[in-house]
């Protein structure tokens, strides 16, 4: 299994850590082996600097050239449905999934428990039926 996801222009990442958590950005320039230039503007990430160990690569890479400006990239952004692809990935739709269970009320997340017990329960079941 060879490693796809590399460091390059274009490369959508998932800003992980600080204000901007949870929020994509596009990588505009390699400044060293450790940080880039970031830019999201459909997103609403201003163009900064930003450490790999804040980041996490993610599966959809945009065609942009290098050093391309916030109107360039918006435009690649809205015209590649950059979003959306993200929302179809693995990882986007695991975050949905987070995002989701995070703003359950009490109540609700008691509902998902008593569901679960459900499942598991009639699993049993299924599995191991009585003799």
């Amino acid at each position: 299994m060879a490693f796809t996801r590399f460091v390059e222009v274009g490369r959508v990442v998932l800003i992980n850590y600080g204000s901007l958590s949870g929020k994509l950005a596009v990588i505009v320039e390699i400044i060293s082996t450790n940080r880039v230039l970031v830019d999201g503007p459909t997103t609403g990430v201003k163009r900064q600097e930003l450490s790999l160990r804040r980041a996490s690569l993610t599966d959809v890479v945009i065609s942009i050239p290098r050093g391309a400006k916030t109107a360039v990239v918006k435009k690649a952004a809205e015209e590649a449905k950059l979003v959306e692809k993200f929302n179809n990935t693995p990882l986007g739709k695991r975050q949905a999934k987070t995002v989701k269970r995070a703003s359950l009320s009490d109540f609700d997340r008691f509902k998902v428990m008593i569901l679960k017990r459900r499942k598991r329960n009639a699993t049993i079941k299924a599995l191991h039926p009585k003799k």
